[in-house]
């Protein structure tokens, strides 16, 4: 397959600061080497002319001054050196903060708006917790012999879409950690589904990554020439949730016998219950080193602010692809015609299902297992509060049943965008038939909303919640399914009960700190207190824990 071309930086330049630089700047002549004599000559006496009349005009304004006391003006010709500096300085600033990954502000709530939208608005407690990834001594003490080690390397090929490729991407470096190995840049494994080709570096800033994990991880670009001829130990099959011990046991002797090994289909293969250090390493690398490539981070912040710039603005994810329905064992609820579609796409396709296949599409939905659909987000957010006037951004591939499946949505909420509606010409024509970088731009616009909810749980969500809750616990509803489901059902119950009874079961579900040890298998990438979040107590606690086992 072709490569697609790579999405050029100097396009992302807005055309305003172009223009002001070429104002600013005297390009140089070609062929000047080549002028004729009599022409340099010339050049040469207009020249000097001209500074001739620079010297009177200094002499006279010299005078003017010894005459009337008044300071001396800025010769005219002299350069304008402090404007220049401060054009190029307001330049730089303005290609900094368009890649710059910092969150966009949360805005201030009006004071004409309704205590119901208010509580809406209004953002969880954080307790205090902020991020606080600090490594043990043990850790550190480690980490320079690990740096130094040149004989082993790992290698991994990452698949699936944009947030499952971030997750095998935060278990790889891990792994080498737990090996002493070095990292070559993963290898992006070309997506069957979207044949989206993208590379690592397209996605993410490479230099970045290996900075921010220089103290952790070597990361090489490729293989050194010493073992470009080795045969590497591959393993392409890993059983699920494995400790670090058996990571150890099972890789380490062929790793240093063959000096390269090759890992494939990590996805929840590396336990979610690992030593504080690892968990701290996975944090580091899915909140910090994973910097999205400059070109789609200022994309993405282009469009964030469009969304920003005049209100609060409410993020979805909504999953309503046809794959998605299929996959689930549920049916999208546009009638029996698509639901049909989606019965026949499953018999035809049984591997598809990921649910136990004797479980009735109305016990999957009891159950809390299904996507909300269009008409149930708007109840949900109807009922927690949310003004009808609300800008609302959704995120997600095309909906199964088109305009169709969005319209319970559009007509209570009729401000919705999606990144198509908020590009300008030709802004996104460079990532046509990338899927992943179209995701990457659909995180960043999410990222940096004031409230955020996924209509179904999956790699995004859970990436989402823990990105928000390290910025600072932005809120992050979680839609209680299981629990409010029947009363959506109950078509007799008055609509001021319901809405006071949805709004109870999501109390403690709009993005307050959750301890990811409260339940066994939590990922910290989701849940990052406590091992990469703490408060001044807890900071204090564990200084004087360290203190009293020295």
């Amino acid at each position: 397959m072709a490569k697609h071309s790579k999405v050029s930086l100097i396009s992302r330049i807005p055309a305003e600061i172009i223009s002001s630089v070429n104002g600013h700047v005297i390009w140089p002549k070609k062929g000047l080497r080549h002028a004729h004599p009599q022409t340099l000559r010339s050049s040469s006496f207009w020249l000097m002319t001209f500074m001739a009349f620079c010297a009177c005009i200094a002499m006279l304004q010299l005078v003017a001054t010894w005459k009337t006391g008044a300071t001396i003006m800025d010769s005219p010709c002299s350069l304008p050196a402090r404007a220049d500096h401060d054009i190029a300085r307001s330049t730089s600033t303005a290609l900094l903060a368009e890649t710059a990954p910092s969150l966009l502000p949360l805005h201030d709530l009006s004071p004409n708006i309704t205590d119901d939208e208010k509580g809406f608005w209004a953002q969880p407690d954080n307790l205090g917790y902020k991020p606080c990834v600090e490594f043990s001594r043990a850790y550190k003490q480690a980490s320079p012999g690990i740096l130094k080690g040149k004989r082993r390397y790992l290698m991994v090929v990452v698949s699936g879409g944009l947030n499952q490729q971030r997750n095998q991407i935060v278990d790889a470096v891990v792994i080498a950690r737990i090996l002493q190995a070095a990292l070559v840049i993963p290898i992006l494994q070309v997506n069957q589904i979207w044949e989206d080709d993208s590379e690592f570096s397209d996605i993410f800033d490479v230099e970045h990554f290996k900075k921010t994990l220089k103290g952790d991880v070597r990361i090489v670009s490729s293989l050194p020439s010493t073992h470009l001829m080795l045969r590497p130990v591959e393993e392409k099959i890993t059983p699920l949730h494995v400790s670090p011990r058996w990571i150890r046991s099972r890789y380490l002797r062929r790793l240093n016998k063959e000096g390269v090994l090759l890992l494939r289909g990590l996805d929840s293969r590396l336990s979610k219950d690992l030593p504080s250090d690892l968990q701290k390493l996975r944090c580091k690398v899915a909140f910090d080193a994973l910097r999205f490539a400059a070109p789609i981070q200022a994309l993405g912040n282009r469009i964030a602010k469009r969304m920003w710039e005049t209100s609060p603005y409410i993020a979805l994810h909504l999953r309503l692809e046809k794959d998605v329905w299929v996959r689930t064992g549920c049916l999208p609820g546009l009638g029996t015609e698509y639901d049909q579609i989606i019965q026949q796409e499953r018999r035809s396709h049984p591997a598809l299902l990921t649910s136990r296949s004797n479980v009735t599409y109305t016990d999957r939905k009891l159950a809390g297992l299904c996507p909300l659909n269009a008409m149930e987000i708007s109840r949900l957010l109807k009922a927690l509060g949310a003004p009808t006037n609300s800008r609302i951004y959704w995120a997600g591939g095309e909906p199964f049943g088109g305009k169709k499946a969005l319209e319970p949505l559009i007509k209570h909420f009729p401000n919705l965008y999606n990144k198509q509606s908020l590009a300008l010409p030709g802004e996104l024509e460079s990532l046509n038939n990338r899927a992943s970088l179209l995701a990457a731009i659909d995180y960043i616009v999410a990222l940096n909303s004031d409230v955020f909810m996924a209509s179904h749980g999956g790699n995004m969500g859970r990436a989402i919640q823990g990105h928000r809750a390290y910025s600072g616990h932005r809120k992050y509803i979680t839609p209680n399914k299981r629990q409010m489901l029947p009363y959506f059902l109950d078509k007799t119950l008055p609509e001021k009960d319901f809405n006071g009874i949805v709004r109870h079961l999501h109390e403690e579900s709009l993005g307050q700190p959750v301890f990811r040890t409260d339940k066994t298998g939590r990922d910290v990438v989701a849940y990052p207190v406590p091992e990469c979040m703490c408060t001044k107590q807890s900071v204090r606690r564990a200084k004087v824990v360290t203190f009293l086992t020295q």
